[in-house]
């Protein structure tokens, strides 16, 4: 009988347990979410690989005072060589 008392205890200690961790988390996750539930990021397109990517990963150059947005380094290169010798 004492052992399925101390089991029945220990079953309530592990629910109870379990119940606030979740809780815990849950709370975590809800206030993440109010942070971050905008966009944060917006896609837009390579104009020499005409890929998508994250504006905030791309490299970004400043042609007549409009802001354009390469994937990478090389392709930002790859159309100035482009443009430059046209």
């Amino acid at each position: 009988m004492r052992l399925l008392v101390f089991m029945g205890l220990l079953y309530l200690c592990y629910r109870l347990l379990k119940s606030w961790m979740l809780k815990d988390k849950s709370s975590q996750k809800a206030a993440f979410e109010n942070k971050t539930g905008k966009i944060d990021d917006v896609m837009v397109k390579d104009p020499y690989c005409e890929i998508y990517f994250a504006k905030r990963d791309g490299v970004s150059l400043n042609i007549k005072g409009k802001d354009v947005y390469f994937c990478s380094k090389e392709c930002k290169d790859k159309f100035l060589e482009k443009n430059v010798n046209k």
